[in-house]
Parts: C-alpha cells; structure tokens; sequence
C-alpha cells in the first residue's frame, strides 16, 4: 500500500544535470521526513540529502553540497532532488526513504533509481 517511486535517474555527461522525483503514496507524506539515499557497487549505502517534513530544513552529503538541491511539493506528495555538475563518483543507485519519527519509527523505501555519470 505504501509506494515510494522513484524516476529520472539514466545517463548522463560528467557536468551534466538530472533531476529525480520521488512520488510517494500510502501514508501522510506531510508528516515525514524524505531523504535521498545512494549506493555504489562495492560500497555502503550513504545520505545524500535529507528534508524535513514542512520542508523548512535541509540537509547534505558534504560530498554533494552545492551542487544538488533537495526540494519537496507536499501538495503533490513529491520529492525531488536536482542535480547539478555531475561526476563520475555520483555514479550510484538513488533510493528515496520517507522517515517519521514520532509515534514510532517509520521507515519507507522506493525501489531506486540508476544514475550513471559517465562519458
């Protein structure tokens, strides 16, 4: 019944733009925190960015900052994570995680979406 779906991943040039989207549907999307998570191969899972539920805070991978941007339209129960100035290390597997913390941890996964960097 939750669904977390993610899109707008595929290949890009290095200082190329994407921009992911993350529709979210199944539960009160403005009651939780939305996160942008990646995972390269061979490699942990790591934070990229993070938003709070009002969208009044954010938060970055020290390896992303400046370069993307997360956003979220609670009216259309989406998140979005613009990417700017691409490298070849952003090259991962991008999931979308909703997270509530009150009343009970929650945690919600999307399926993940490809994004290669690459010339």
């Amino acid at each position: 019944q939750v669904h977390l779906v993610e899109s707008g991943g595929g290949l890009v040039q290095p200082g190329g733009s994407l921009r992911l989207s993350c529709a979210a549907s199944g539960f009160t999307f403005g009651m939780f925190d939305m996160n942008w998570y990646r995972q390269a191969p061979g490699q942990e899972r790591e934070l990229v960015a993070g938003i709070t539920s009002t969208g009044g805070s954010t938060n970055y991978a020290d390896s992303v900052k400046g370069r993307f941007t997360i956003s979220r339209d609670n009216a259309k129960n989406t998140v979005y994570l613009q990417m700017n100035s691409l490298k070849p290390e952003d090259t991962a597997v991008y999931y979308c995680n909703a997270r509530r913390i009150y009343f009970g941890r929650r945690d919600y996964w999307g399926q993940g979406t490809q994004v290669t960097v690459s010339s």
